[in-house]
Formats: C-alpha cells, structure tokens, sequence
C-alpha cells in the first residue's frame, strides 16, 4: 500500500506527469487508492512536519491502521505545503519500512572501518559510552576531549536536547558553524542587521522576480506556484546561474554566468542605475548609511565593461537586466541562492546583491526583498537546552595554540565555556586539537561522510579518535568508520516541533506509530546516557533522566511565541500547522538593525571581522586544475538522505554522473556515458559522462550525495578553503564548496 502512495504523490509533485497513469498504476490500485482516500474515518489521523534541512518544511498529514504508517499527505491548512508534497516526501513511508533501517545497537569489533560488528544491548552501548566520557574527565581533568558533531539531519526544536544533553555533562568541543549559509547570513547582517526575507508566498505581487543562483524548481518546489503567480500576472522571472538548471528553463529569461562573478555583476548593475539616476533618490536618503561613499566606489572600480569581461555577460544584458529591474516597477524582489555563497568571495556577493536592490528602494515592502532566508519564527525555549554543566565542571578559558589549546590557568575564576572547532574543518580539527585531543566524538542529525570536506582526512581523524558513536537511521559511510552505532526514529515516532527558515508557517510533529525495532529517539537516548552515567558517578550528568516527549514539547512555547503566531495553547496546533501574523514583510517601513538603524552600504561591523566596509569586488579563488567542479543537490536528496532508498534509486537512476560540456568532453576524448576518472589534489571519483551543453565549457559538476548500493561521494574532491564571511553569526567562517577544481580523463 506505501509504494501506491509514493506513486500517488509522485503524480501530485508532477515527477511522473509525463507518464501515463496505466504504465505506472493499475486500474485496480487506482481503485483503491480511490477507496484509500474516501474512507480516511478508517484511520487514525496524525500531524507531522518534515524536519529536513529544507526551505519548504512541509506540514504533514499521515493516516494510520492498526498501528502502521499507511500513507501520507500534505497539510491542506498550510497555504505554502498546500496539500502537497516533493518527491522526497512522497517516499517517507517506506523510509519508516525500509528494510536497510538500523535495527539494534552495534559493536564494529574489528576496528573501524574492519566491517565486523556485533549486535549489542542498549544497556552495554550506554555503559560503554558513558565510561568513556567518565575516562576522560578523570584523564584530562575536564571533558574537552569530547566532541559533538550534530548539524541538520533533523532540523526539529526538541532536536537541540542533542546539544543540551552535552552541555549537561559539562564543556565539551563543539563542531560549531555551518556549511550551509554563513557568507550570506553575515553579510545580511553587516548590511541590514540582521538574516530577514518577506514570507515567500509574497512573491506573486512581485512586478519582476530575479533567481540568483538558486534552484527552487528542484529545491523549493511549493514556492515555485508563488513564482507562477507572478508570471501569470505579468512579472518578468530572471534565473541567473552558471548552470542551466530546471529553474531557468522554466524562466522567461536566462543568464548564464562565470562562477564567482556574481558580485561584478550586481556592482555593473548598481553602478548602471547610479549613472543614469535610476536609483530611489528619496528612499536612500530617508533610510541608508554611506551611499556617497558606495558611489564613488562604483565610480572609480567598477564599469559595465569590466563586469562583462569577469562574468562573461554581454554588456548590453548587464544594463538591461538593471534598467529593467528598475522599470518594472515596485516592487520587485531578487531570491538570493545559497549556493552562490559558497565561494571564497561568496559574502561580498551577496552584500553587492544587497547593495543593487536597496538602491532601487525594493526592501521593506510587500513582493520586494533581498530573499535570503530568516529565523524570525525561531522564538522557542529551547527548554532541553538549558540544564547547564554538573557542579565543578571546568572547561575552556581562551584560544592560547592555534587550535584552541586548552587554558588551565585562572583557577576558580575564570569563565569555562565549551571549545569551539569549526565544523567546515572537521577532519583537520578531529586531527590537530591538542589539550586535549578529542578521544570521544558523537555525531548525530549528520553524515559528516556525506558532506564535509577532506574524505580522505576524515577516514584518518574518525581512525585517531578513540571513540566514535553514530546515530542515525541507516548505516551511511559515518556509521563504516564507528565505533558504536545507535538506531534512532524517524519523525513519524517521536513529537517534535517544526519552523522553517524561509516561510512562516509553524507545524507539530507527533508520534504516529510507535518506535520500529529497538531504534530510540535522540532525547530519549540523552535521558538514558544521563541514567546510565549519574548511576555510575552520581552528579556526573544534570540531562533529565526520564524521557517524556509530550512534556518536554510543551516546554517550548512562551507568550511572545503565542502571540506572534495567534495562539494560546500549542495545543491549537494539532488542528493544522499555524502561520504568523507578524514580521512577514522584512525590513518595513525603513526600520533597520544595524548600528546606524538604517541600510549601511557602509559597515563598520563588516571592518571589523576584517572584510570590506564597502560592498566591493573581491575575487575569487584561483584555479588550481583544468576545469571547475560544482556539486549542488538533487530534487532526489538532501545530502545523504533519501537517495539510499530503492524506491528513490527508480527514479534518479540510481547511479551518478560527471556533466561536462562538449567542447571539454571532444577535448579529451570523451563521449556520453563514458567512464571517467575525476581527480584533484584531493582524491579521486570514477563514474560515467554525461555530455550536455546545460554545464558550460569550463565547468564540470556532479550531484552530491549518497546513492544506493555506493559510497560515491564528491567530497573526495572539495577541500576545507573558507568563504569570507561567516564568523560573526556562525562562530565559523563558510566553506567554498564550489571552488574546487578538476582534471578529467576517459578510463
């Protein structure tokens, strides 16, 4: 009954539209898929919320029978899910079946990445996990030498117990920062004061919508009926991107553009309108900081000439694109990607984009914006957080190495804190920290295999450390190199609570069916390693002891979260998912964060973390190899996830590929479906060519991930370089994912 589901939905998301609904379903399954969903008073009906690192958030209706999860829908309450689901989430129910789900607690007895394992009990697990962290603070007289690594892989609030649990142990190393945002979220926040985008379902009174560098027919497809809207009421959509994605072919208007360019361009664009007095004279005056000195910037660097002969955009397309997103009239709106952030040079990028649309007086009105994202309906408690470190605990007092050595000077005076390790250098971290080193890493809500930098560094530092213990709900290439793995729920077995950092929309997650197997929630573990480790060394642990979800759900709402939201019991949310009624328009009325409370094309703040003050052109890396190498997602997976499932494998094809352009691909000897080794001063990928002029010359690119039945994964390319921002709001500086560079040849 779950595949006709998947099937169903896949109708609904449009992935199988172009296929006749006999090669797919029989008549007899549509009859009961019929049957299914006209009868829904047979079932036991839940409210469910994607948590996956996504910008869409689905809110989720799931039905139940006699304890099993049948099928699923899309919450028709919430104007942005709107009924539906992507692809992915049309595959949940058999990721909750899935017969490759971790089962039991597991033992690699061989050593890691030996493939001998052994079933074990929790109770065992526990221990064993426990007596490390109690080793350490008796060896190291403090608990630095653990580490957490926990990113994303279950973006819900209650989640964040994983961090509290470890703070309840006391301080500890943190894996902290993001590879996901951080250039972009800096370089908002020296701009306007803070990451805040319009609710996206705005976007259908936006009189011309620019795509820069985002790919929301494959990444965001519920905001793409908003786009649509817009259209259909006479809004020019512009893609700009280096690559000629879905997103652009359903666009009125393509630019194609140089990697890392992006932030010439904007500036051409800004000094174009500048020069001809284009600008809102009138909304510059009243609500920005240092636009005379912006202007003479543009005046004396920057030009339309220059800008067409870095981003390889024809001069006359620069000067259109800016004149027309002026003429369109307000207001207009520019979508600003994450992946044109990750770039060396990725934050100054995205505060020239800034810069261009606040020249032309877009921000702060209704279908207007720089879109970047928002975390303005992130006011929970955070309640599993905040327990604080057992009595005595001493911890991190300053950076005195280069790795942030631990400082055991200033006695009962000094101020302990957790040590902070970047999480974009992962295996170099795990690798070089000393006093003392990390002997214990927990890594939860992520696959570091499946992301971070340096695969080949990573297998060494997992190797070093003495013990890893995993939890996760399959075993992905993290789980290959553990020393402990532990099964967890998925979101269909456990309460949860649910926001997104694009739309507005909050929804509840409850447990619909009870835990499979012996996995366990992530909160309940952190209880039963708080029991295990307070029975072995009383007051070692101040982490609840007893797991009790629908308590510790509860804890997470506050008035200040009631009101903006309309409610007065969270309860109100088992009804459907709930939107705010307030903040939706970022920036209104001229109101800003900033220091000077206004726009700042000059910052000050951004002086200080040692970039710019000025949104200027800064380059970007050099190449260090014949061809670039991008790696952006798939509409197939997040990550690592979902790619693994075989009913998900039937569609992306299960395997991946190199695209590379033709003119490289004759260059080399290349023909489509080829053989190829991909390789850079990293490591090495083998795997088959596809030849397409949607990658221009010069540019190669493979989708990231995890696909079934391999451990492909393209981080055996891409090194740890740092974007220019992203220390000020993350504690870490970004990851220059696409910076990367290689040599391709025929096998």
């Amino acid at each position: 009954m779950e595949r006709r589901s998947f099937l169903k939905g896949l109708f609904a998301s449009g992935v199988v539209a172009s296929f006749p609904a006999s090669t797919v379903l029989k008549a007899a399954d549509e009859q009961e898929l019929k049957h299914y969903y006209t009868k829904k008073s047979d079932y036991q009906i839940y409210r469910n919320a994607c948590p996956r690192n996504c910008y869409d958030t689905c809110s989720i209706v799931s039905y139940v029978k006699n304890g099993r999860l049948e099928f699923l829908e899309g919450a028709e309450e919430s104007t942005y899910t709107n009924g539906g689901l992507c692809v992915k989430g049309n595959s949940y129910v058999r990721r909750v079946y899935s017969p490759e789900r971790l089962r039991t607690p597991m033992l690699q007895v061989g050593g890691k990445g030996s493939g001998l394992w052994k079933r074990i009990s929790w109770d065992e697990a526990l221990e064993r996990i426990a007596k490390q962290f109690l080793k350490l603070k008796k060896q190291d007289g403090n608990l630095l030498g653990a580490c957490l690594s926990k990113y994303s892989g279950n973006f819900d609030i209650m989640h964040y117990g994983i961090e509290g649990m470890f703070s309840s142990l006391g301080y500890t190393s943190r894996l902290v920062g993001t590879p996901c945002w951080p250039a972009g979220i800096d370089a908002q926040n020296f701009d306007m004061g803070n990451m805040w985008c319009n609710d996206p379902e705005d976007m259908e009174h936006s009189k011309q919508i620019i795509l820069w560098g985002v790919n929301p027919a494959e990444t965001s497809i519920h905001s793409f009926k908003y786009i649509y809207k817009a259209q259909e009421k006479g809004a020019k959509v512009i893609v700009i991107d280096p690559l000629f994605t879905t997103t652009a072919a359903k666009a009125d208007e393509f630019v194609q553009i140089r990697p890392g360019t992006d932030g010439a361009l904007a500036l051409a664009m800004a000094k174009h309108i500048v020069e001809k007095k284009l600008y809102d004279k009138k909304w510059i005056e009243k609500n920005s900081h240092g636009f005379s000195e912006f202007k003479e910037y543009l005046n004396k660097n920057v030009s339309t000439k220059w800008a067409s002969e870095l981003t390889g955009v024809p001069e006359k397309v620069i000067t259109m694109l800016a004149e027309g997103f002026v003429k369109a009239g307000k207001p207009s709106s520019v979508w600003i990607g994450y992946g044109m952030q990750r770039h060396s040079n990725g934050g100054s990028m995205v505060r020239a984009i800034d810069a261009f649309v606040a020249l032309t007086g877009n921000i702060g009105l209704k279908g207007g914006g720089a879109r970047y994202g928002h975390l303005q309906t992130w006011g929970q408690n955070y309640y599993l957080m905040g327990f604080g470190a057992p009595k005595g605990s001493t911890g991190y007092t300053g950076a005195v190495g280069p790795m942030g050595e631990f400082d055991k000077g200033g006695g009962a005076k000094a101020t302990y804190t957790d040590r902070p390790l970047n999480i974009n250098k992962t295996a170099r971290e795990l690798l070089e920290t000393k006093s003392p080193e990390i002997n214990l890493l927990w890594v939860a809500c992520k696959n570091p295999f499946g992301q971070d930098a340096n695969r080949n560094e990573l297998i060494k530092a997992f190797k070093k450390v003495e013990m890893v213990v995993v939890a996760d709900q399959f075993f992905n290439e993290s789980a290959k190199w553990a020393d402990i793995v532990l099964p967890v729920t998925t979101q269909f077995e456990e309460n949860a609570l649910n926001v997104s950092y694009w739309h507005y929309w909050m929804s509840i997650n409850q447990a619909a069916i009870k835990p499979l197997f012996e996995a366990k929630n992530d909160i309940e573990i952190a209880c039963l390693l708080s029991k295990k480790i307070n029975s072995l060394e009383a007051g070692s642990c101040t982490f609840p002891q007893e797991y009790d979800g629908e308590k510790f759900l509860s804890k997470e709402f506050n008035e200040g979260l009631y009101k903006q939201f309309g409610m007065k019991d969270y309860r109100e949310l088992l009804k459907g998912p709930v939107k705010a009624k307030s903040g939706l328009v970022a920036w209104e009325g001229g109101k800003f964060g900033t220091p000077s409370g206004k726009f700042e094309f000059k910052s000050a703040k951004a002086k200080e973390f040692g970039n710019a003050e000025l949104p200027v052109f800064l380059e970007g890396r050099k190449p260090y190899d014949a061809l670039r190498f991008m790696s952006p997602h798939t509409r197939f997976g997040l990550h690592s996830q979902f790619q693994n499932l075989d009913w998900m494998s039937q569609f992306n094809g299960g395997e991946p590929f190199l695209y590379i352009n033709p003119k490289d691909a004759l260059a080399r000897g290349i023909k489509d479906l080829d053989l190829v080794a991909v390789s850079n001063k990293n490591g090495q990928l083998e795997l088959k060519a596809k030849v397409t002029d949607n990658v221009p010359a010069g540019i190669t690119m493979a989708y990231e991930g995890w696909y079934r039945g391999s451990y492909f994964n393209v981080n055996e390319l891409v090194d740890d370089t740092e974007a220019d921002m992203g220390k000020w709001k993350t504690g870490m500086p970004g990851i220059a994912i696409h910076d990367q560079f290689v040599s391709v040849r025929k096998i």
